[in-house]
């Protein structure tokens, strides 16, 4: 197993729960990433969200699925979970050791704490060494599939002191009243505040892309390269002001939300602000939002190259190399987007992995489930294909027509969980 990321310890943990050993290689801390800033196993970077929890919503039916299939990181998500509304936010220190107690207190699981720079000639490997592989690892990945990587970048969002936050300004809200009401902080900015931030917004220097990291994930947007598609961009996505009405139900121009970085509510992530602006522009571009002039910065926000295969013509339906069955590639490195999307990969690639040595053929889950369709979509999609969370697009429609969206997720999420059942039954518990 490469990679002790949400991917890699998922997959291990599944393996030695049924009865086999696995040794599990983690290159940090010995050898850092550009965004990783510890040691630890199952390092969230990006942010402190697992996304929506209702399984009327696609990644929440995603997790759900996961909780069914017996997955560590749910387990470790649920009991470091922290106030988010109608999401699911850990602790992301909690989580991580959450994660690491659990795999080094399994005597199946051998934990070797350094870099892998080639690939196993023999025996199954499962690859999850995530989207910012070492060069080296890089290199022989990519000279085994003849060179067919692909590119994008991925953006780290801000994390701010709450102490350094003006509470006078900001208020406690979650949007339509969802959540305990303290979840999110959120500092409102009225017409000519907003202008004035988007303007500097627009002006800010940007730290350099090479020629090879030009394209971005639709998924994970940078603010700044949103602002530029129109002045109303960011109104009407991560800075839209409804269902969060201020003192006397008036409602403002816009809203920058802040979320619960820890369980403490020390520290705060500026939802949406993913950037690549310099962190001098940063600090001051930022501070003119309304209750955080004097904003003080755990960590500013920053670049990455993230590093995936191109799944459709390198992966089959298990997620292993049409080349080389015996090596599969899990979590972002095989095209999904999104810590949980990482995990379901690993989870689908142990439990496949398991059998295969047990002589059996590998599972097929279900195509009407969430899990089902993200790893369909890996081996199905067409040309210009692109990483991709899970969403209800990618899972087979209904026989039937409903017009409420609500209950047309919710019938698509029963039909899910009972595929997901009968496949458990199948499998013997999975």
């Amino acid at each position: 197993m490469i990679g002790g990321g949400l991917a890699g310890c998922e997959a291990a943990w599944q393996l030695a729960r049924r009865g086999l050993p696995v040794r599990l290689y983690e290159m940090r801390p010995r050898k850092m990433t550009a965004a990783h800033q510890g040691g630890g196993l199952a390092e969230l970077v990006c942010s402190n969200s697992l996304r929506a929890s209702a399984v009327s919503n696609a990644v929440g039916l995603l997790k759900e699925e996961l909780r069914r299939l017996h997955s560590l990181v749910m387990a470790a998500a649920d009991a470091t979970a922290v106030p988010a509304g109608a999401a699911l936010a850990v602790d992301r220190q909690a989580f991580s050791a959450y994660i690491e107690t659990a795999i080094a207190a399994c005597p199946l699981i051998e934990l070797r704490r350094e870099e892998v720079t080639e690939l196993p000639e023999q025996g199954i490997c499962i690859i999850a060494a995530g989207p910012l592989a070492s060069e080296a690892l890089s290199a022989a990945l990519s000279a085994r599939i003849g060179g067919q990587y692909l590119y994008f970048h991925d953006a780290i969002a801000p994390i701010i002191d709450a102490e350094s936050i003006d509470m006078s300004v900001a208020f406690f809200a979650s949007r339509y009243g969802k959540g305990a009401g303290d979840d999110y902080l959120n500092c409102p900015l009225d017409k000519q505040q907003y202008l004035r931030f988007y303007q500097a917004l627009l002006e800010a220097e940007l730290h350099p892309l090479h020629g090879f990291e030009q394209q971005l994930f639709e998924g994970c947007m940078p603010v700044e390269a949103l602002a530029r598609r129109g002045v109303d961009t960011l109104r009407f996505g991560p800075l839209k002001p409804v269902g969060l009405p201020l003192a006397g139900g008036r409602e403002a121009y816009a809203v920058v939300q802040l979320r619960k970085e820890n369980a403490h509510g020390s520290a705060y992530n500026m939802v949406g602000f993913q950037t690549r602006l310099t962190y001098g522009e940063q600090r001051r571009v930022f501070r003119l939002i309304p209750g955080l002039e004097q904003a003080e910065f755990f960590r500013l926000g920053s670049m990455h190259r993230n590093t995936y295969v191109n799944a459709p013509l390198l992966l089959d339906e298990h997620s292993r190399l049409k080349s080389e069955p015996r090596l599969y590639v899990a979590g972002q490195l095989s095209g999904v987007e999104g810590y949980v999307e990482s995990a379901a990969s690993g989870l689908a690639a142990g439990v496949c992995a398991a059998a295969e040595l047990a002589g059996r053929e590998p599972p097929r889950f279900p195509r009407q489930t969430a899990l089902g369709s993200l790893l369909a979509y890996l081996h199905t999609a067409g040309s210009g294909f692109q990483p991709s969370n899970i969403n209800f697009g990618l899972m087979p429609p209904l026989t039937q027509r409903i017009r409420n969206k609500q209950e047309k997720n919710a019938v698509i999420a029963e039909r899910a969980l009972s595929a997901l059942a009968e496949f458990c039954r199948v499998n013997d518990g999975a």
